[in-house]
């Protein structure tokens, strides 16, 4: 049995693909609560920001896409151990689908950027935070017309309370990522 040479991803390309996207889904339904919002803190910001390191962009927002429509089918990868359209089309389903863009912006500032170490981690921590920007700008969006509340409101109760763990993520994202680069064979 030959290669097919036109393949638009390699056996290694697909498992990678694969493996980010299972990462997302063991550790998106684990989840914390908080009582100021309705938003939970969620680890699968940090995932997709460890992901944009090792995976080229249209590989890592596939990834994210596998993950969504894992969980859009019904199966519980969202927080909570949720799934399902209704979890895609409810208020925070913004945020979820934020991540797309996320991927993909972060994937570019890791993976497009070159630039020396030092300034690579430099490029790394704007890519994660323009990548937070955007599932932040699209979640906010979204559940401001989905509640019929101001931006403003859901800025305050969405977005405020998770900016200092997601400053931990992306310190988190930089340490661990900065590793994975180094032990990942593109």
């Amino acid at each position: 049995m030959s290669v097919k040479k036109n393949a638009v991803f390699s056996t290694k390309e697909i498992v990678m693909i694969g493996l980010c996207a299972a990462i997302m889904c063991i550790a998106g339904p684990f989840s914390v609560p908080i009582p100021i919002s309705p938003v939970p803190i969620s680890l699968t910001p940090l995932v997709v920001f460890l992901s944009a390191y090792i995976l080229p962009p249209k590989m890592c927002t596939l990834s994210t896409a596998v993950y969504l429509v894992l969980g859009t089918i019904g199966l519980p990868v969202f927080s909570g151990f949720t799934g399902g359209v209704g979890k895609i089309a409810g208020p925070t389903g913004g945020y979820l689908i934020g991540f797309l863009l996320t991927a993909f912006i972060c994937s570019v500032f890791n993976n497009r950027i070159t630039v020396n170490k030092i300034n690579k981690n430099i490029i790394s921590i704007i890519g994660m935070i323009c990548g937070a920007f955007a599932y932040y700008l699209f979640g906010t969006v979204w559940f401001t017309l989905s509640q019929g509340v101001s931006f403003y409101a859901a800025f305050t109760a969405c977005v405020l309370p998770y900016l200092l763990g997601d400053a931990l993520k992306i310190a988190a994202a930089l340490i661990i990522g900065s590793k994975l680069r180094t032990l990942s064979v593109k």
